[in-house]
């Protein structure tokens, strides 16, 4: 196994088993990044593939500051969002919830989400309108801060924080079928 720099300099240079072995590496970590912020699997797969033509096209930018999954999940976040203003209308008419199947789990009162597992939440926030999703998903999951979030999705910092409380508020009311 080449080593991280080694890798991307083999990268930048064209070598397709490189390029093979770095898309192998890190792709099922970033498809779970675009599933959480794409509405389909379908959806997530393209903006794999466009994330990491991007990638390939500007490894030659990477500065080695910093770590390379972080500059990676950037690009492919970035990615996301574009996507998402594009289709934006196209999501938001998408009824996501059709053909989805509901699973109740019966807990004791005594043990408030001890069984809920990561794809249970992951499924109920993959539910959501899209802009409540992709704010929580910035927010929550990758850490941004509330200016960021806006500067990201070009919207105010008041709207950040809206969609937020109604996404947690939504999340949390969803996740009430699992108590």
């Amino acid at each position: 196994m080449l080593s991280e720099e080694e890798l991307i300099q083999r990268c930048i240079n064209k070598d397709r088993i490189a390029q093979k072995e770095l898309y192998e590496t890190y792709s099922p970590l970033f498809f779970a990044v675009c599933l959480r912020y794409m509405p389909t699997v379908e959806d997530a797969e393209d903006v794999l593939i466009m994330g990491f033509t991007v990638i390939f096209s500007k490894l030659d930018t990477f500065k080695n500051e910093g770590s390379f999954e972080g500059w990676m999940r950037k690009i492919i976040i970035n990615t996301a969002l574009s996507t998402i203003r594009f289709n934006h209308k196209y999501y938001e008419t998408k009824d996501i919830n059709k053909d989805v199947e509901k699973k109740k789990i019966i807990l004791s009162e005594n043990t408030v989400y001890s069984q809920l597992n990561v794809k249970d939440i992951l499924n109920e926030i993959q539910q959501m309108p899209t802009g409540y999703r992709t704010v929580f998903n910035l927010f929550v999951i990758e850490g941004y801060s509330y200016e960021e979030v806006a500067n990201l999705m070009g919207i105010n910092k008041g709207t950040v924080r809206s969609q937020l409380a109604r996404a947690r508020k939504m999340l949390q009311k969803k996740l009430e079928i699992y108590r």
